[in-house]
């Protein structure tokens, strides 16, 4: 989970359905238990035409922030709308491992404790110039300055050796990364981890950034430059030819691509809200449409023209409880007079919401109460004996009245010193049934004598929502929220001390001990992690300072003239180079 991004995943899993949910040839199974499936690739039998342009819709009701350096961006639609031209350094197989054949191999030795990784030459950028191994040592110096608020920087990147002593400013460069040549890194660690070998990770960067065109903007103003915003380089397939910040986006080969050229001539991605998905997608206005909420599939799932493609998505919903701050370093610290540290509250809440119902009502098939915080799609470190939190108000008012919140007249509980309890949730926009379903959670707190109210009154709009979070802002006991987790199951860069990304600032010796043991060296040892994995979500249940609430599957509808589009993990590596239409 290291690579884990914010996601406007009330719209989209709790509320719609999906990060990305389809229409069409889906065989349709048991979703509560998470057996729906569906076809991972589509490939039109016409014949494949040169050239064209292919409509890509993608659905968000708020507009993409439009930083194009994956290390300072922070919001799941921006990212959606990179992958044309962003592409990762290193290419994985179907279990998220590198392997070699793309921009940069790597090379893994245990005893020297080292990673060398090895930059194709055919690399360009979009400008024309190479990728070089100061490209990916830029890549780390941007994650690890303090200047760059980068909230991919934690404690685990210093087992590389130096980058410490660069974050805190004590040294000019990471003395950890050595550079032989134009095409080599050779990163020094500490200790060896076993997560070092799984993309995502905390120690090896996803990607590389243009040294030549960054290094004369200042680190502090990075993410809010012309370069990385509207005239970003890329050395994936496309560049970016014109830019509508936020809304749209016209992709275009780019000539100095590394791999194949691509089939198509242009790529247009348009923003639709969810309002108007559905009606976009009848009316035959996009070839594909990624984020497409369950609301929408729930209209459109018998359109001729598509078909589904897709998978379990690496992502879930959750409510969080805000227990601490931020100190000054950025570190979480607890706040033991927080109400919400009361774990019987945190308990009753979570087994007064009726999750499978709202599943069952608004997810159209394809998303399912979740049992742990750790998505089923790792299903090596899943732990399904977990049963999670189903609904169950005898037990959440049991929970309450042992704790000393006892009812009054008015129906509402009192704290445990008599005070009057009110805890404000925050949640953000979303489709239309968003506001009805955090009613619903509301009027289900009501029925167990807990008084809710939302944080100043309404819903947040998606990106002032996310900055509160990144910030660390007051006024709120609780929020709704969502986690595409990336593609590496360990959980530190969401649950660690030291992580941005650690919202509600919980912090114990037993949470810490564990995610320590999750990314030991012990845990080289296959076994020993997974037990420290299912270790790990049994006291993240018991302890509910995270409550996960929903899993889905990732669907995509597409369009019968596209070939080629497929979400199979080492195939998708270069789908946008393949993907074409027919006459």
């Amino acid at each position: 989970m290291k690579k884990g991004r914010i996601f406007a995943g009330i719209a989209t899993l709790l509320m719609a359905g999906g990060l990305l949910a389809g229409c069409g040839n889906q065989k349709q199974n048991d979703a509560s238990s998470g057996k729906v499936s569906f076809p991972v690739s589509y490939s039109s039998k016409g014949k494949l035409k040169k050239g064209g342009t292919l409509k890509v819709g993608l659905v968000d009701a708020n507009p993409f922030k439009g930083v194009f350096v994956s290390e300072l961006c922070s919001d799941q639609p921006t990212t959606d709308a990179a992958q044309f031209g962003e592409q990762a350094l290193i290419k994985t197989d179907e279990n998220n491992k590198f392997i070699d054949g793309g921009v940069a191999n790597i090379k893994f030795d245990n005893n020297a404790k080292t990673a060398t990784i090895t930059i194709n030459p055919k690399a360009k950028w979009s400008d024309g110039q190479p990728v070089t191994s100061r490209d990916v040592e830029f890549t780390y110096e941007i994650i690890a300055n303090k200047d760059s608020n980068s909230t991919n920087y934690t404690d685990d990147m210093d087992d590389i050796i130096g980058l410490k002593a660069y974050h805190e400013g004590k040294a000019s460069s990471i003395s950890g990364l050595e550079t032989p040549n134009d095409r080599t890194l050779i990163i020094h660690f500490k200790e060896m981890r076993p997560s070092m070998k799984t993309a995502g990770n905390s120690y090896i960067v996803p990607d590389a950034q243009p040294y030549h065109y960054l290094k004369d903007i200042p680190i502090s103003k990075l993410a809010s430059s012309d370069r990385v915003r509207t005239k970003p380089l890329f050395y994936g397939p496309f560049k970016i030819k014109k830019i509508v910040q936020g809304e749209s986006i016209e992709w275009v080969p780019n000539p100095y691509y590394w791999g194949k050229k691509p089939n198509l001539n242009k790529i247009d991605l348009q923003t639709v809200s969810p309002s108007q998905a559905a009606a976009a997608l009848k009316a035959k206005k996009y070839d594909i449409l990624l984020e497409e909420p369950a609301s929408v599939y729930g209209q459109t799932k018998n359109l001729s023209g598509y078909t589904t493609v897709g998978q379990k998505e690496n992502a879930f919903t959750y409510l969080g409880f805000k227990v601490g701050h931020a100190d000054a370093n950025g570190n979480s610290v607890m706040n033991p007079n927080a109400i919400t540290q009361n774990r019987s509250l945190r308990l009753a809440l979570a087994y007064a919401m009726n999750i499978d119902q709202v599943d069952k009502k608004l997810g159209n098939g394809v998303t399912y109460r979740a049992n742990t915080v750790l998505p089923d799609s790792y299903k090596e470190y899943h732990d399904n004996s977990l049963k999670g939190f189903p609904y169950n108000l005898k037990k959440a008012n049991e929970l309450l009245d042992q704790a000393g919140f006892k009812k009054g007249k008015d129906g509402y509980r009192t704290q445990p010193n008599g005070k009057k309890l009110t805890l404000t949730l925050m949640a953000h926009q979303g489709d239309s049934n968003t506001e009805a379903v955090v009613q619903d959670y509301i009027q289900q707190w009501k029925k167990i004598g807990i008084r809710v109210k939302l944080y100043n009154g309404r819903l947040q709009e998606f990106n002032t929502f996310n900055d509160k979070l990144l910030n660390d802002a007051s006024g709120y006991d609780m929020w709704l929220g969502g986690w595409a987790t990336g593609t590496d199951p360990d959980p530190s860069g969401l649950y660690a001390a030291s992580a941005p990304y650690n919202y509600g600032h919980f912090v114990t010796q037993e949470n810490t001990d564990l995610l320590n043991a999750i990314n030991s060296p012990q845990a080289l040892n296959d076994s020993y992690r997974k037990q420290q994995f299912y270790k790990w979500q049994a006291y993240m249940n018991k302890e509910a300072y995270v409550v996960p609430l929903s899993y889905d599957y990732q669907t995509v509808p597409v369009s019968n003239k596209v070939k080629n589009f497929t979400l199979d993990n080492e195939k998708s590596y270069t789908v946008w180079e393949n993907v074409g239409l027919t006459n």
